[in-house]
């Protein structure tokens, strides 16, 4: 942060991501097994009851603490692309916007395969501040400050050292639209499985984004996106040391849908394997 920003101390807009997080996280790991998916948009899209009061946990408690400060939540948004954009941009004025996707990997969540997690971000006009993602099932929580560098289990990440995409471990994910962006993601994947050590969708952006800065992935690529999966990632890749862009190599902000994050170094070499996808 720059010197004439506000600080109502920096530290408790983190330590309150940081206490949303555990607690949203804790409470979601008590419910496996009782949220019944419903649809959202189409078959693949699930969100749970659980996925609804987790992020009604989260948004009242930012609210004790910042009553002033804008929310976006995935669970307010209709599903569908236009609807996140529209939703975005009504929150475009907000000085102090809060990001959150309350349980991001709701389909893992609901099949119990341990690969989920809770993406908190603070943006301030604009420029996301604090980001936190929490994986209950790890107890592994991802800190960012901007600035300030990004931590697990309180010591420093780092990104790998990977220098090009033939050693690199790089992750991607399914698109929820099977129509254009799904057939547009398997022709990448078919693109880099022969040119990188090995692939893994896993099933949650923010953990791959999480693993990106821990230096546990290369590198990791999506299509269709929200602002809400990406926020709280895009600053723990940055703060580590990490490159992010859109698929064009354009800088990340926070209307961004297809991403690109990696160390830096294979970042070029991966960008131009998905454009000749």
């Amino acid at each position: 942060m720059d010197a004439n920003e506000p600080v109502i101390g920096s530290k408790s807009f983190t330590a309150v991501a940081v206490n949303c997080a555990a607690k949203a996280g804790e409470w979601i790991k008590s419910k496996i097994g009782s949220a019944a998916p419903d649809i959202k948009s189409n078959m693949h899209d699930l969100v749970t009851e659980v996925d609804k009061g987790s992020e009604r946990l989260i948004r009242n408690l930012i609210g004790t603490h910042f009553p002033d400060h804008s929310f976006l939540g995935e669970e307010g948004v209709e599903p569908g692309p236009e609807a996140s954009a529209k939703a975005l941009e009504r929150k475009s004025g907000a000085e102090y916007l809060w990001i959150v996707d309350p349980i991001d990997g709701t389909t893992n969540y609901v099949h119990r395969f341990p690969f989920y997690s809770v993406s908190i971000a603070l943006a301030y006009r604009g420029q996301v501040i604090v980001g936190v993602v929490y994986d209950p099932e790890r107890d592994e929580l991802f800190v960012a400050e901007r600035g300030k560098g990004a931590y697990v289990h309180g010591k420093r990440m780092k990104v790998s050292g990977e220098p090009e995409l033939r050693q690199s471990l790089v992750a991607t994910g399914f698109p929820a639209d099977h129509k254009m962006a799904l057939p547009a993601n398997l022709r990448q994947i078919q693109a880099l499985a022969p040119q990188v050590r090995n692939l893994r969708i896993a099933g949650s952006a923010a953990l791959h984004m999480a693993y990106v800065a821990a230096g546990r992935l290369s590198g990791f690529w999506e299509a269709g996106l929200n602002a809400w999966d990406l926020a709280a990632g895009s600053l723990l890749v940055e703060e580590a040391g990490g490159r992010l862009t859109d698929q064009n190599g354009e800088p990340y902000h926070l209307g961004v849908r297809n991403v690109v994050a990696s160390n830096g170094l294979i970042h070029d070499e991966l960008l131009a394997s998905l454009a000749k996808a």
